[in-house]
């Protein structure tokens, strides 16, 4: 029979209960009607420069890659150095089953400071609650309900930690001789050290990732934008000086394609500025011949004036030959307000049928060239389209017609399936020539003794673009000139 020294009965009234938890210290409140103390300014993020944003945000998800790993491993690595202290127990435990630590009246002999130099406490549980631990030296460990179900075989063993006079300790259970369970209990000290330690190293590490993502964020973001600062620095360069130059473009990425596409629109827009700088200069130079004309016809009428007057006849010359110099000045202007469009004018969008289109500018230059034939053979072409746009057009090219066809020559003019062609007996274009005919204020060698100011065919031109069509020169039949528009059905797209 075991002793009374040995023998003590644990109850719940005896065990120690764990220490409470500490109180937290609440935030303090915020001002009445105000934000939260932990509020953010709104619209931070839009203050940051782009640069900071995408190092942010490197640095925000290689820090959250960081704490996710460290966590990973740190919830890793406890649970199984747990479970490789809870097999190691149980293993101690159903080893010692065997031994005289298993035996009731032998346990009760074992001195107790024999037990705690193991590092372990260690007593048999009765099922009635009772507990039988060597002598001397306390070396109980921490028991209750989850042990005595143990000594009741209503449990094959249990695992579980529990806390005894402010110290923790892993605690296990397994069934003894009939009616005990052998309880043995191991202070978590040294596994709570291992924890502390390697959450040390988990938190300076992902601190240091953190930084170095930080740091490779922004020379990522730094490397990666300098083509956009460069677009910016080009952009501000052209507000302030107005010099077009391209920037310097390298690699084949979406900020490449985006630095391609800014070299373009400069392009686009030193070629705009170098037509608008040649349309001054060559309508400078084009007004100038009827204004200095009109000036000198306006000197002399003043002079003969002064000098007792002109004869009827010469007076009469004179102001016929200043009115035709005003004619030819407003026909000029209107030509140039027509060209200096880049967009096309409002247009009445409509169903145009151009042969009557043609039909109404040939009567209007056979009144003006009676002295030419014209042969026509239209058929009809529908086009959405301003007509009066197309009128011009067509009086144009017959105008050119009649200008360079000998007389009596016939001006043959056809239109089938969209392609109007007008064919004079002339003496042609020259080859050379042909490439610019439809350019502005271009005349050649031949023209330059005619009446006109070469633009006539370049607003021919601007009209067929203007419906989606197109233009061409070439030789008639008969050696003469053959000028074709060509003017698609569906061109409403090109009147957008």
């Amino acid at each position: 029979m075991t002793s009374d020294a040995a023998r003590r009965v644990w109850s719940p009234s005896n065990a120690v209960p764990p220490p409470p938890p500490p109180k937290r210290p609440s935030a303090p409140p915020g001002p009445p009607g105000g934000p939260p103390p932990d509020a953010q300014p709104t619209g931070f993020a839009s203050r940051l420069s782009l640069r900071t944003r995408v190092g942010a945000l490197a640095a925000l998800g290689v820090g959250l890659a960081v704490t996710l790993t460290a966590l990973a491993a740190y919830l890793t690595v406890s649970s199984q150095l747990q479970s490789s202290v809870d097999e190691n127990l149980l293993a101690r435990a159903r080893s010692a089953v065997s031994t005289t630590l298993g035996d009731p009246n032998q346990l009760a002999t074992v001195p107790g400071a024999a037990i705690v130099a193991t590092d372990v406490r260690i007593a048999l549980l009765q099922a009635n609650g009772t507990a039988i631990v060597a002598r001397g030296t306390d070396t109980s460990p921490p028991m209750g309900d989850t042990e005595v179900e143990v000594a009741l075989a209503e449990s094959p063993q249990s695992v579980r930690t529990a806390d005894l006079r402010g110290d923790r300790y892993r605690v296990v259970a397994v069934p003894a001789q009939p009616g005990f369970a052998l309880v043995l209990a191991q202070s978590t000290e040294q596994t709570e050290e291992v924890l502390d330690r390697l959450r040390l190293v988990s938190f300076i590490a992902g601190g240091v990732g953190i930084v170095l993502a930080t740091w490779a964020g922004l020379s990522i973001a730094r490397a990666g934008l300098r083509p956009v600062r460069q677009l910016t620095q080009a952009a501000e360069h052209v507000a302030a000086t107005g010099q077009l130059e391209p920037i310097e473009v390298t690699g084949s990425d979406e900020i490449a394609r985006l630095a391609h596409a800014f070299n373009a629109m400069l392009a686009a827009l030193s070629e705009a500025r170098l037509r608008q700088s040649r349309l001054v200069a060559d309508a400078g130079h084009e007004l100038r011949t009827p204004l200095t004309s009109m000036r000198t016809n306006l000197d002399l009428l003043a002079q003969s004036e002064a000098s007792g007057g002109l004869a009827a006849a010469d007076r009469t010359q004179l102001i016929a030959d200043t009115r035709a110099q005003a004619v030819e000045l407003s026909t000029l202007v209107g030509d140039l307000v027509e060209l200096s469009r880049e967009d096309p004018p409002a247009a009445s969008r409509e169903q145009v049928d151009v042969a009557d289109v043609v039909r109404d500018a040939l009567s209007r230059v056979r009144r003006r060239a009676p002295g030419v034939v014209f042969s026509a053979d239209l058929q009809s072409w529908i086009v959405p389209g301003d007509a009066t746009q197309l009128g011009r057009a067509a009086t144009n090219l017959l105008d050119n017609a009649a200008k360079f066809s000998p007389p009596h020559g016939t001006v043959t003019v056809t239109l089938h399936d969209g392609v109007l062609d007008v064919c004079d007996e002339g003496p042609g274009i020259a080859d050379e020539d042909l490439p610019r005919v439809f350019d502005r204020f271009y005349r050649s060698s031949a023209a330059r003794g005619l009446p006109g100011s070469g633009l006539g065919l370049a607003i021919v031109k601007a009209a067929a673009e203007r419906h989606g069509g197109s233009v061409e020169a070439g030789r008639s039949p008969s050696g003469g000139a053959r000028l074709t528009m060509r003017l698609p059905a569906a061109s409403s797209a090109a009147l957008d």
